[in-house]
């Protein structure tokens, strides 16, 4: 079965997703994609390694007369790849393209953040009454699959908690304030400068981004109806160079650990003193989770939490188990 796609979004995430489509045969042609600028629609199929080079040379991944909503609309695709910046604040314009899709009867898949975690549940139905799905790993922990863990592979255990390091930029400030001795402002310059960090880090070191994620985590796994105002969060943005240097000297460090814990209604994420040979501290910018299980007991995972090719690996690992799903009628 080939599977046609229309793909929203050509930053980092759609380039990966282009490279990755280019280097392998999935058995998927791309039929639409769109920037914020330009956009394109093509029955018979359009070139990854032609778009990629079209975008690194134009900046425009189309036509500037079509625009994203027109793919949306009117392009022919099973699968919607949405995967444009997050506005966590309104999840817009993704969502409404989302809902524009499932309203089609086509699947989708998305990295984006905002719209899973403020309308998780509305979407859901709608793509159940459509008999379509809706897939997110990469919005939570990269090319981690603790969603697909989480909601699949974890059939007939009850998960007691969750923990986890869920933000790179963060983890890769405080691993250079431990391992460098660093000031925080160091640290974060430094990770500016090898992309790590946005030039506003505000969404990172604040605590937001991960916080969100554990809104995703709650309302999808646990079936919770939590927003980001449930979540307890502290960042790491007024972190001490004395506060590491204590740490480390009771063979400790500092990570910015995040907390599910369904039986208590704790959604918790704040820097925390833990050992050093504890599970959860990776180094750079990995990200780490342990979940807490009835029968598997506990289970740790580790991994890229972002990155090009990374997210999407998640991506892909989506549209594919789409494809695979419906190829058999199931």
């Amino acid at each position: 079965m080939t599977l046609r796609i229309a793909l929203i979004g050509t930053g980092a995430v759609g380039r990966g997703i282009l490279e990755a489509l280019s280097r392998k045969d999935l058995g998927v042609i791309l039929t639409g994609v769109a920037d914020s600028r330009s956009g394109d629609i093509c029955e018979d199929g359009i070139p990854p390694l032609s778009l990629l080079k079209r975008k690194k040379e134009t900046g425009l991944c189309g036509d500037p007369s079509v625009k994203a909503e027109d793919v949306v609309k009117t392009a022919p695709y099973d699968v919607l790849v949405e995967v444009s910046p997050t506005d966590a604040g309104t999840g817009e314009p993704a969502t409404s393209y989302i809902r524009t899709a499932l309203s089609r009867g086509c699947h989708v898949v998305t990295s984006n953040k905002g719209p899973i975690a403020l309308y998780y549940h509305e979407l859901k139905k709608q793509a159940d009454d459509a008999g379509v799905s809706l897939r997110f790993e990469a919005t939570v922990a990269g090319a981690i699959p603790i969603l697909h863990t989480l909601h699949e592979s974890l059939g007939g255990n009850e998960v007691h908690a969750l923990y986890g390091v869920l933000n790179g930029t963060c983890n890769y400030i405080l691993t250079r304030m431990a391992e460098e001795g660093l000031s925080y402002k160091q640290a974060l310059d430094e990770a500016r400068a090898l992309g790590y960090a946005e030039a506003d880090p505000t969404y990172d070191v604040k605590g937001i981004d991960a916080a969100i994620k554990l809104v995703i985590l709650a309302n999808t796994v646990w079936n919770r109806d939590i927003t980001l105002s449930d979540i307890d969060i502290t960042g790491i943005d007024l972190l001490t160079e004395e506060a590491i240097r204590l740490a480390e000297e009771q063979d400790a460090t500092i990570r910015l650990i995040g907390e599910i814990i369904p039986a208590k209604n704790l959604y918790r994420l704040s820097p925390r003193i833990i050992q050093r040979q504890h599970p959860l501290v990776v180094h750079g910018s990995l990200n780490a989770i342990i979940i807490r299980t009835d029968l598997a007991g506990d289970l740790v995972f580790s991994g890229k939490g972002a990155g090009s090719l990374e997210t999407a690996s998640a991506v892909l690992g989506d549209i594919l188990s789409i494809r695979d799903r419906y190829a058999g009628g199931n």
